[in-house]
């Protein structure tokens, strides 16, 4: 299985659930990597949300193991694309397009919950009503407060990172806005005092 249980945190930590189906008009499902199997389990639940359900799909290092899978679902439309950045605009096309009653479910890794959940809010629906399910890696994007740059995909504390070299603390502090948690100098107050990176959660 590709569940993970994160440790309590502080507020601004997002907290995710388990998808269930909703009634409304339309559906759009956004998933990457492993999240497709939360969609297989939501597809146990009730098959019929995929009759009218919009379904993009991010394969990245799973490639085709569970495309076939999705596209059994029969969803009303499906669409596999190579990056979260070549689907954005996809995303915000079925957002501009939705109506009253559209149902959102998103899926996956974080840094594809908290992006997409930031188009479905600036597209005007209330975080409240979008459903997220963790599943698959627990890689993090990333804010370095110093140089504002993002890097993703991060795996240990601390991180380097990718903009302005900076050794970063991986905060739990999370901005909705930004869809990135933060991280800060590790070793402002002591140069060179940097500790050994470790693996997150282990």
């Amino acid at each position: 299985m590709s569940k993970f249980q994160f440790p309590k945190s502080i507020r601004s930590r997002p907290v995710y659930g388990t998808l269930t189906p909703r009634r409304g008009k339309s559906h759009l499902m956004i998933a990457d990597a492993e999240g497709a199997e939360a969609l297989l389990d939501l597809a146990q639940q009730d098959a019929e949300v995929f009759r009218t359900a919009h379904l993009i799909y991010i394969p990245k290092a799973t490639g085709e193991t569970y495309v076939e899978k999705l596209k059994a679902l029969k969803p009303a439309q499906f669409y596999v694309g190579p990056s979260y950045e070549a689907s954005v605009s996809r995303i915000r096309r079925v957002l501009s397009d939705a109506h009253m009653g559209l149902q959102v479910y998103l899926t996956g890794t974080e840094g594809l919950m908290g992006q997409a959940m930031n188009e479905a809010m600036t597209a005007g629906i209330p975080h409240q009503a979008i459903q997220t399910e963790h599943r698959g890696s627990v890689a993090r994007r990333m804010q370095c407060v110093h140089c504002k740059g993002i890097t993703e995909d991060v795996m240990t504390d601390p991180f380097q990172c990718t903009h302005c070299g900076l050794h970063l603390f991986v905060r739990d502090h999370y901005s909705r806005r930004l869809a990135a948690f933060q991280g800060v100098c590790i070793d402002a107050e002591d140069p060179g005092n940097i500790p050994e990176p470790v693996e997150l959660y282990k």
